[in-house]
């Protein structure tokens, strides 16, 4: 099992990868629990797969379990369902010292951390993370919120966790779309500082969508140890270093709102496509070469995500897209900080792009 140390200043707390911990994850999650039951929260897709092995890990340790099963999907991560979770962990008299457990991918980590974060002041919660997104990116480092409509993830709360488990089993019941967004995480943990993992990422990726184990666990492994030193480092995203993480996010979040947070663009895809037109840009600028562009292009193009805006067919102009960017969160004084490259493993924080040239450079991108 590798275990991941994630050294938040007063609350650090562990990230566990190995395969077959959720049918153990009771035993895991035994000594952060002070009371003979537990309260889950999960989606239908999930409970589908993993509700009776989990609840008999927790059975076996002597813990009762209480399940709250919400709708899949992005839409259910909004006021209306936040508003449910917060009412059920009251009517079970969740105390503050208590940890209640988020079982599912980023929607379902995001909503009941936000939730965790709430009652009663803030109890605490254990991740489980169910998807390979989950696993490499949004289990780990205490960002939770929801959408609303004025945009994505702009109502939350920073609550770190106190243990993750990610068991890269879980992958196996995945549909491989899934699967494909997730990893465009994973190879943005290459593409900011450390380009022989991306060169890893070339040569092994397709094998990890294949299924291989090994493949797999390296790629959580590394992916979780990089955003650990990241976020312990800027745990609020002040000092400028977790920013990096946004590698993709500020095109993604645009591509992900004119597509009305759909299905249609899953965020993995949408982060994916957004590294694409970050790199292009950097190129366009002169700020890296276009064989770098290149090779993180054709990379996307090899494991199947999206590579090419106009291949969205999205009716709309370069204009409207980055209006879009207006309501991101990252907005600081009416200014908006980009991510953009050197190459490969350089990626670095722009405070100067103008959001005009950005909108011309879209409409290209959009004619092809």
């Amino acid at each position: 099992m590798a275990v991941i140390p994630v050294a938040i200043a007063g609350a650090p707390y562990e990230v566990r990868i190995e395969a077959g911990l959720l049918a153990r994850a009771g035993e895991h999650c035994r000594p952060f629990l002070r009371k003979n039951r537990v309260a889950i929260v999960t989606d239908e897709n999930v409970a589908a797969e993993w509700q009776a092995p989990v609840t008999a890990s927790f059975d076996a340790v002597g813990i009762a379990s209480d399940w709250l099963i919400l709708p899949p999907g992005e839409s259910t991560k909004g006021w209306e369902q936040l508003a449910r979770v917060v009412d059920w962990l009251l009517a079970l008299e969740v105390e503050r010292k208590d940890n209640i457990v988020a079982l599912g991918g980023g929607v379902i980590g995001d909503l009941t951390g936000f939730a965790a974060s709430m009652v009663k002041r803030g109890c605490g919660f254990i991740q489980i993370p169910t998807t390979l997104l989950a696993q490499v990116d949004s289990s780990v480092g205490g960002k939770t919120a929801i959408n609303t409509p004025a945009g994505k993830n702009l109502v939350g709360a920073f609550h770190q966790p106190s243990l993750v488990l990610a068991d890269p089993l879980a992958l196996d019941t995945l549909p491989l779309r899934d699967t494909r967004a997730g990893y465009a995480e994973v190879v943005k943990y290459g593409l900011i500082d450390d380009a022989p993992f991306f060169e890893w990422c070339e040569a092994n990726g397709a094998k990890l969508l294949a299924g291989d184990s090994a493949a797999r666990e390296t790629a959580i492994a590394k992916s979780v140890a990089a955003k650990a030193r990241i976020v312990a480092a800027d745990e609020k995203e002040t000092a400028g270093i977790r920013a990096l993480l946004n590698l993709g996010h500020t095109f993604g979040h645009a591509l992900e709102a004119e597509t009305g947070f759909s299905d249609r663009l899953l965020h993995g895809e949408g982060v994916a496509l957004g590294m694409v037109l970050a790199a292009r840009f950097s190129a366009r600028q002169g700020l890296m070469s276009g064989q770098d562009a290149g090779r993180i292009v054709a990379h996307m193009e090899a494991v199947g995500l999206p590579s090419s805006l106009k291949a969205l067919g999205l009716d709309c102009s370069g204009r409207r897209l980055s209006d879009h960017m207006l309501h991101d969160k990252k907005m600081d004084a009416g200014t908006l900080p980009f991510l953009l490259l050197r190459g490969i493993g350089e990626t670095f924080l722009a405070k100067d792009v103008d959001l005009n040239e950005v909108a011309a450079f879209l409409d290209e991108e959009l004619r092809g």
